[in-house]
């Protein structure tokens, strides 16, 4: 039995505000107007760069979930800087991390959210040198649309987030960083069509139905969401959201709910480990059981995955941190490391010289002092 919900019309609202992580269009128009146009092949101008973490602030301000994630950007980015040397070269190219990332940036280019830049102090195992690195995460797309005609040509896209911004139409959680105790929503991106009715369905990763529940989509309909009241903790891996009409597929994603490797921003106890990471009691997500249906979409048997997961839930220390390592690169890719500075690593190009990292020209951003008639340029 599922349960029918229908999309609310968007809300109403009597003010604008423009910010760069939305777009920047409007802040050029206005940036011309009163300066003028930049010289050609000015660099970064359809670049953004914005911090969300810096050290001087402490890690009171992240979470367990984004600390996991951070320090998991900063592990896998070293095992990559390892991997561009030439094999002469292997060795001035290890390093050990020292301490927690020291800043954190979110990136974007052309209004499109493009990764994470993730600063890390450094030591050179061979020269024993500090040094910092910065990594750029990507995040790697799981959308898989139907291929076949009619009204599932109406889906654009799936994706399944935290905070919902139901003006501007995004996710604030840029790249979907969620743990055990998140809150996640499903959204639906429609072009306009016929009327239709689809049902979501949500499958953790040892294959038990979370959720099932039926959406009705308006010919005007543009976009639908529902944060189904799921109990948590939520099993930690990769979760598979559906949809489906008349339970043939329109289109399915998949989403990561980390394996946290800190509680309280500390390493994670083996106390802890086994109820946070154990999924809900009873492998209950709801009042109401959505097995059944695993025949109807072809799931295999939870059991044997069931164990596999009871197993991971056990995990502390190292072995903690390279299931999180594994999962985390299943959603993300390491698209590049730079250097702060000359490095014996040669292989890993200086920061300031490339086009992505936050360390890298951005004139637009630059103000120096206020000039005699109260401008900046």
């Amino acid at each position: 039995m599922t349960v029918l919900f229908q999309q609310l019309s968007r809300p109403t609202f009597f003010a604008r505000k423009f910010e760069s992580t939305v777009n920047q269009e409007v802040l050029e128009i206005l940036d011309t107007h009163l300066y003028g146009s930049y010289p050609p092949n000015t660099p970064a101008l359809k670049a953004y760069w914005e911090n969300v973490y810096d050290r001087v602030d402490g890690l009171s301000g992240l979470s367990d979930v984004t600390l996991t994630f951070y320090t998991g950007f900063s592990r896998l980015g070293l095992r990559k800087a390892t991997s561009v040397g030439a094999p002469k070269e292997e060795k001035l190219c290890r390093f050990e991390p020292r301490g927690f990332p020291s800043s954190v940036h979110l990136y974007f280019y052309d209004d499109r959210f493009q990764g994470y830049l993730v600063m890390q102090e450094v030591q050179n195992s061979a020269t024993g040198r500090a040094e910092s690195l910065e990594v750029w995460m990507m995040p790697q797309g799981a959308l898989k649309l139907a291929g076949h005609g009619g009204q599932a040509n109406r889906l654009q896209n799936l994706e399944v987030g935290t905070e919902w911004d139901p003006k501007e139409r995004l996710f604030r959680n840029f790249g979907g960083l969620m743990g055990p105790f998140d809150e996640p929503v499903a959204m639906q991106k429609w072009s306009r069509g016929p009327n239709l009715t689809a049902t979501v369905v949500w499958i953790d990763p040892a294959y038990v139905i979370a959720a099932s529940y039926d959406i009705t989509v308006d010919a005007e309909t543009e976009f639908t969401q529902y944060k189904p009241p799921l109990n948590r903790p939520l099993r930690p891996g990769t979760w598979t959201i559906r949809l489906l009409q008349f339970w043939e597929p329109l289109g399915e994603n998949q989403f990561l709910v980390v394996p946290q490797t800190f509680n309280r921003r500390q390493p994670l106890r083996k106390d802890d480990s086994s109820w946070l990471h154990g999924g809900p009691p009873r492998n209950e997500y709801m009042e109401q059981s959505f097995q059944g249906l695993g025949g109807i979409l072809n799931l295999p048997h939870p059991e044997e995955a069931e164990v596999a997961a009871a197993r991971k839930a056990q995990l502390t220390g190292r072995a903690l941190d390279e299931w999180a390592d594994s999962a985390i690169s299943t959603f993300w890719s390491v698209a590049d490391v730079c250097v702060g500075s000359e490095s014996s690593c040669s292989s890993l190009e200086i920061c300031s010289k490339t086009s992505w990292s936050s360390l890298s020209p951005d004139p637009k951003s630059e103000l120096g002092p206020v000039k005699p008639d109260g401008r900046l340029r």
